[in-house]
């Protein structure tokens, strides 16, 4: 039944016209492409998240990049973020392999799903609140189909600030809590763990904003937490 469910979930996404805006700018990317990746067939559509499906981990970004996800078609491939996190993930347990270039180049995820709060490729990286709204639909389906759900990795402030909210309109009492890299906070009742880092975006790493080792700390953390009773 789940994988039925996956299947729906997985469809309604890659028809979704709902953000002119993103549609009409994946699509223009997706034709105009950038010298170096002339030879490829970019993706253009709404990127679907990717990874373990029975994972305790759900990692959380804000969109896929114009020559990143939205030419490859998979979460965090194929651009300086996706190069940060991958070897990091690996060098965890989480990944079988550090490097994550394609589709189709044998990359598995262990007890981790990685998502986004906007699936397709906004101008300037930079979604409206609107379109992120009328995204977070499919988060909250893809957290739901997650059953052993036990933490949650926000990248970035704007993850951290949603995924904060998104429980809030489903009525559960979250406090005001402060965004702080590597901070780890329970959330109420039932709900899973919030570990909060910086994305790993090519302006953080290259000013050292976030560094390997602060990464690597993120990824300790999470699995820590994992292995913890939730309630």
């Amino acid at each position: 039944m789940a994988s039925i469910d996956w299947q729906q979930l997985n469809i309604e996404l890659l028809q979704c016209t709902i953000c002119p805006r993103l549609v009409a700018w994946r699509e223009q990317v997706a034709r105009e492409k950038r010298c170096a990746y002339l030879d490829w067939d970019y993706w253009g559509k709404p990127v679907p998240g990717f990874g373990d499906r029975q994972g305790e981990i759900l990692v959380v970004g804000l969109a896929p990049g114009a020559h990143g996800s939205n030419r490859t078609g998979r979460m965090f491939t194929g651009d300086d973020s996706g190069n940060f996190l991958y070897p990091a993930l690996n060098e965890a347990g989480f990944a079988n392999q550090p490097q994550s270039i394609s589709r189709d180049d044998g990359l598995e995820l262990r007890s981790v799903y990685i998502t986004s709060l906007c699936r397709c490729v906004p101008p300037a990286n930079k979604p409206t609140s609107q379109e992120i709204e009328n995204c977070l639909p499919f988060l909250r389906r893809e957290s739901a189909l997650l059953p052993d759900l036990k933490v949650i990795v926000t990248l970035g402030r704007v993850a951290f600030d949603r995924i904060l909210r998104l429980y809030r309109q489903e009525g559960h009492d979250i406090p005001r809590y402060k965004f702080t890299h590597a901070a780890k906070f329970k959330l109420p009742g039932e709900l899973p763990w919030l570990v909060v880092s910086y994305h790993p975006s090519r302006q953080n790493t290259q000013t050292g904003l976030l560094t390997r080792e602060m990464f690597a700390e993120i990824w300790q953390s999470a699995a820590l937490l994992s292995q913890t009773n939730s309630g």
